[in-house]
């Protein structure tokens, strides 16, 4: 096994962190750098995004050819950890949810010409986009195949009808990706369709309220009642939308990881600075055994974390579908993202509780990774499915033959 990484990712890697330490970390210790949702405002992330274009550390995943830096997705695990030491970094790269999902599924599947329409303007970043798949009960949520919204076929146009709900994104984004049932068979049934936002047809019940921070264009709700799309604009194919949700997700959930992983180094980065220079009773809080205890158990829990991140980046890059580890990585690094920000506001007392640090942002934002994509009780599911499968082959070594 070697965990070494392409010297060229090194390079880039030093090249964002540096971007990240210089020009944007500062950024989060100004309040009029954020916008009323408690994220980075339009004009500041303007600036930030040229900026990365400039340096060539703009959108990761999606094809040079495009305008992207092509990465692997090991060294997109890499580069996203390091993105996201500060809450800002992902999307002043390009490489926040959900666009980084769309842009990668739809390099992956679209046609040429659905890459250059819907595609291209997201990695060009003149639009943002929304993946509209989970709707309220009885609808499908971590279960596709619940899904209600159904679009039904009249000569080359389909017309929607249904609800969605939680589309992260949407108040702001321009281009979807839709999910409905086009039939009632189990495993052909859902179909993908890609619409705009000035479509008529549909709308924005609201804009739902959340606990933590939120993404650009929030977490709505939506209604579509006669949308109309047309037949050009199915992706994959008819009958073929688990399959593009299979193909979106998977990845998706673990660039969360990898974001995450980035967080979590945060944490200890603040709780580690403060430490180092608060005294109480005549030392450093650094120097008590309790604190030094917190530190390690979390840089080892951080550790395990890349290193199952890694081994399911690196099976999907060998063309694997890293079902299991996937899952394995979602569960862990969700459950140690909270445990980071919990004990960096421990170790930091009220200072951590109030403003004056993000670990109260990220204490809010962490709650929602046990839920985002697939809750850690799903996900556990999928691994005794896995294990009730292959037997003693769940804990195989993967060999080359």
């Amino acid at each position: 096994m070697d965990f070494h990484i392409p010297p060229e990712t090194e390079v880039l890697r030093r090249r964002l962190r540096d971007f990240i330490d210089h020009d944007v970390l500062p950024l989060e210790a100004d309040r009029a750098h954020f916008d009323a949702h408690e994220n980075i405002a339009p004009e500041p992330l303007a600036r930030m995004r040229e900026r990365a274009k400039a340096i060539g550390i703009w959108a990761p995943q999606a094809p040079v050819e495009r305008g992207g830096m092509g990465l692997s997705m090991v060294s997109r695990a890499v580069l996203y950890e390091e993105a996201n030491r500060s809450i800002f970094g992902p999307v002043c790269i390009n490489a926040a949810a959900p666009d980084d999902g769309n842009i990668s599924v739809l390099a992956r599947v679209g046609t040429p010409e659905q890459q250059e329409r819907w595609m291209q303007p997201i990695i060009d970043g003149t639009v943002r986009s929304a993946f509209a798949m989970t709707e309220p009960h009885p609808g499908g949520g971590s279960d596709p195949s619940m899904i209600g919204t159904t679009a039904t076929r009249r000569g080359d146009r389909y017309i929607v009808h249904g609800r969605k709900w939680y589309i992260t994104g949407a108040a702001e984004a321009r281009h979807f990706i839709l999910v409905a049932r086009t039939s009632d068979d189990p495993r052909a049934g859902l179909t993908a369709f890609l619409f705009y936002a000035d479509q008529p047809g549909w709308r924005i019940l609201r804009r739902i309220g959340i606990m933590g921070p939120e993404e650009h264009g929030g977490h709505c709700e939506l209604e579509f009642d006669g949308l109309e799309i047309p037949a050009e604009n199915v992706l994959i194919g008819e009958g073929r939308g688990l399959k593009l949700t299979q193909t979106r997700l998977g990845p998706a959930r673990l660039t969360h990881c990898m974001r995450w992983l980035g967080l979590a180094r945060r944490c200890v980065e603040i709780a580690r600075a403060y430490a180092g220079e608060r005294e109480g009773f005549g030392i450093r809080l650094i120097e008590r055994e309790s604190i030094q205890m917190m530190l390690g158990g979390l840089a080892m829990d951080i550790e395990t974390g890349r290193l199952l991140t890694m081994k399911a980046a690196w099976e999907i890059d060998r063309g694997g579908f890293a079902r299991k580890e996937v899952s394995m990585a979602k569960i862990h690094v969700a459950n140690l993202l909270h445990r980071a920000a919990d004990t960096a506001i421990q170790i930091n007392g009220a200072r951590g509780y109030s403003k004056d640090t993000v670990l109260e942002w990220i204490y809010r934002y962490a709650r929602q990774a046990r839920l985002v994509d697939g809750a850690d009780e799903v996900h556990r599911m999928v691994l005794n499915r896995e294990l009730s499968g292959s037997g003693d082959g769940f804990f195989a070594w993967p060999t080359d033959e």
